[in-house]
């Protein structure tokens, strides 16, 4: 996604592309809006500008791929967004609705609540900026090294999505909320590998049963957005150890074989 270097002689071509930085603004906007509704106590509302924010954070790439508006300035100012929403404002929403309780048990457990928030952050600043070194490597073409800064806030978000949403106190679920929001941190800095799905053109014919399959994920999400998402995003973060254990057990099976 980077720039070729300009020719000798020639001036290089300021300003940038303005499409897909609209789409990576919009991902700011809607990270600083959930820290915003966050703050108040709109839990639900928080942690769909979440949601809103992987939707326009996927359409900056591809819109970016598509027109040929990809640069280093579009680069970095995503990492920004991303940092933002799936970063600071996911850690933030733990925080807000659960994490903080923490601190009704004693001054020790109320550090380790704002303190497994911090840690998700840094984990998706890490992951961000371990991504950027790594753009375009060998590896980064088809899996993620680590889980995505996006998928890792819709594990986290999701959850605390679905709890807002059966009216639950955040309290009442400290425990799972602390034990995602380190396991997500953990995952994002770690060395398993998830798909990419990189190698899906959107632009290729594919059979009809994908189109079946998208309509059928569609209408489930719309039935229940904030259980299925969660279910979604959790089985995602769970395929990355699971392929990690299964090529581990193939490669022992290979070593016992004559």
């Amino acid at each position: 996604m980077s720039e070729s270097p300009p020719e000798p002689g020639t001036r290089r071509k300021r300003g940038i592309f303005l499409l897909p930085n609209l789409f990576t603004t919009g991902t700011l906007f809607a990270g600083f809006y959930s820290i915003i509704a966050a703050t108040q106590d709109r839990f639900a509302v928080a942690g769909i500008a979440i949601f809103v924010a992987m939707l326009t954070d996927m359409l900056d790439g591809r819109v970016a791929r598509l027109t040929n508006a990809e640069s280093d300035f579009g680069i970095q100012y995503d990492s920004l967004a991303d940092l933002v929403a799936f970063g600071l404002a996911s850690g933030l929403l733990a925080y807000m609705y659960s994490l903080h309780t923490l601190a009704a048990y004693s001054n020790v457990a109320g550090k380790l609540g704002w303190l497994a928030a911090f840690f998700y952050t840094a984990a998706a600043a890490l992951r961000l900026a371990r991504f950027n070194i790594t753009r375009g490597g060998p590896v980064e073409k088809k899996v993620f090294l680590g889980l995505p800064s996006p998928a890792a806030a819709g594990l986290l978000v999701g959850f605390v999505w679905v709890g807002a949403d059966f009216g639950i106190p955040g309290g009442d679920l400290v425990i799972p909320v602390f034990l995602l929001t380190v396991g997500a941190g953990v995952l994002m800095v770690s060395n398993v590998r998830y798909n990419s799905f990189k190698d899906f053109n959107i632009r290729d014919r594919v059979p009809f049963r994908y189109i079946l399959f998208m309509v059928i994920a569609f209408v489930l999400i719309m039935l229940d957005p904030p259980r299925v998402l969660f279910l979604g995003f959790l089985a995602y973060a769970l395929s990355g150890p699971v392929m990690a254990l299964r090529r581990r057990r193939r490669l022992r099976s290979d070593r016992g074989n004559p």
